[in-house]
């Protein structure tokens, strides 16, 4: 198992860590393959509030002896404090799902915007933290994150934050945070956790055809998950990547993949065949947006790259799954950002380098990811998050 330093701490976290959303169904399945992981260098375990039976298998598995052997992740939801006494009732149950003291890396979860920071700020959040680190029961604090590439750079910068999390893969280079991002938290020198690196499976089983071709006849034999991984690894800024392992097929084989990886690996050919996939996958969304950001700030509060890379992601996600992409990303901040904002006021298009006519795509999204469920959807979130 290969290793990365936490620059904040020194800790040494294997490239691997355990998802814990996805657990088998089989419960002894699940211990033998959480403790075959452990025995074999994957030292980081990552679950939340809203998995409650994760956390309490997990718990249960880690308190016959493990629990010193490995750092445990979990998340608070934010959405869920409505006041102050909430902090402590919901972190005092997942120690009690846990069956430890204390909780190694302790995530702000599905952090949108600052301004969802700062409601919990004037709520005691930073005194609160400050006491249970002071206790020793949180080691470090941090978020993770699915918004925008503006939204995670204020957010990032609004705290002094020990570590964060972002979904990234070679889909999403431009996509959520971004490469850029992810090279913004590494230059504050935050260890950056990576999730959803096959995007929950989908860059295994839902490729083009043209996609596996590429793959099956590349200069060195790998699956399509391999080299998605080793992708994602080969970048220094990545501290760690979350997969969600359900079988102990899948354990085994990334196990081994990260004992190998390293990062700046990649040859000439490995980019080059990257670029390749890339020109297939370009040539199958609906819109050639980069993600460059020039288009923005719309005056009307559009965000016009993550509308876009939501509608895209029907292509490879399916709708469904990109329309709540999409209600999350733009309908979860406190201040809508949401396609059908648009009034078509062009500002965009004048700095746009790709030359898309955005006005008439973001008319194109309202039509596919705002049916009549979006408005009420979006109400009742805000409802009960009572932002």
């Amino acid at each position: 198992m290969k290793y990365r330093v936490n620059p904040k701490n020194g800790d040494e976290l294997s490239i691997l860590g355990f998802g814990c959303m996805r657990f088998a169904k089989n419960e002894q399945e699940v211990e033998e393959q959480i403790i075959y992981a452990i025995e074999n260098g994957v030292n980081y375990f990552d679950t939340a509030y809203v998995y409650p039976k994760s956390e309490a298998t997990l718990g249960k598995v880690l308190a016959k002896g493990y629990r010193q052997r490995v750092k445990l992740a979990t998340k608070l939801p934010h959405y869920l404090i409505k006041k102050q006494a909430d902090f402590d009732k919901i972190f005092h149950e997942q120690l009690k799902r846990l069956q430890t003291n204390y909780i190694d890396y302790y995530f702000i979860h599905m952090l949108p915007d600052v301004v969802v920071w700062e409601r919990l700020v004037k709520l005691g959040i930073l005194e609160w933290i400050e006491e249970k680190k002071q206790t020793g029961q949180i080691v470090n604090i941090g978020f993770s994150y699915h918004g925008g590439k503006d939204d995670f750079v204020e957010v990032v910068d609004a705290y002094n934050w020990e570590f964060c999390m972002i979904q990234y893969n070679y889909l999403d280079e431009n996509n959520q945070a971004g490469k850029s991002g992810l090279q913004h938290a590494a230059s504050k020198g935050l260890p950056v956790m990576i999730m959803e690196p096959l995007r929950g499976g989908k860059l295994v089983t839902n490729l083009p055809k043209e996609v596996y071709k590429i793959f099956d006849n590349a200069h060195v034999k790998r699956t399509p998950a391999e080299w998605s991984f080793r992708w994602i690894w080969n970048h220094p800024e990545v501290t760690l990547v979350l997969s969600g392992m359900n079988s102990m097929e899948m354990v085994k084989e990334n196990i081994r993949v990260a004992s190998e990886a390293e990062a700046n690996s990649f040859s000439d050919m490995d980019y080059e065949l990257f670029d390749k996939v890339r020109r297939i996958l370009d040539e199958k969304i609906k819109i050639p947006c980069t993600g460059c950001n020039y288009c923005i700030p719309c005056p009307a509060g559009v965000d016009i790259p993550t509308c876009f890379s939501a509608y895209n992601d029907t292509e490879i996600e399916g709708k469904w799954t990109a329309v709540g992409k999409y209600l999350m990303q733009t309908g979860m901040k406190t201040k809508a950002s949401n396609a059908s904002l648009c009034t078509k006021c062009g500002k965009c298009e004048k700095y746009c380098p790709q030359n898309i006519a955005i006005r008439e795509e973001l008319t194109n999204v309202t039509k596919t990811m705002e049916g009549f469920h979006y408005k009420p959807a979006r109400f009742l979130i805000k409802r009960f998050m009572r932002l």
